[in-house]
């Protein structure tokens, strides 16, 4: 099964994600968030696959969450503006994503894709 995995390859959390995709030895096809960012649909999909708030989907750390002020913003918007804002510019976006048949991981923990990848 090939695995999408969504990354901004300049990001250091990214670039371990795909180290420790292909130490393992796992296949996945590769996409750049910022050449190719996420549709509201699939991120609506990714979402409700993953079973976490939609609130993990945002990159909070980022320069972008933070002078849209999104963290005053978020709780008074719908799912659907949320996924909408999303769906705009991939810098809001967590990452990196991967994206498998059954489950979507968002960010990289290396125990959980020990446990959840392989």
């Amino acid at each position: 099964m090939n695995m999408l995995f969504v990354e901004y390859p300049k990001c250091t959390t990214c670039k371990k994600a795909k180290k420790w995709l292909e130490v393992h030895k796992v296949e996945f096809e590769d996409r750049n968030i910022k050449e190719q960012n996420p549709t509201a649909e699939e991120l609506k999909a990714w979402h409700e696959k993953s079973g976490l708030p939609l609130k993990r989907f945002f990159n909070t750390s980022g320069m972008l969450y933070k002078s849209m002020q999104l963290k005053d913003r978020l709780p008074d918007m719908s799912e659907e503006e949320q996924l909408k804002l999303l769906a705009t510019d991939g810098m809001l976006v967590k990452r990196p994503l991967l994206i498998c048949k059954d489950k979507v991981l968002v960010g990289f923990k290396e125990a959980e894709w020990e446990e959840k990848v392989r």
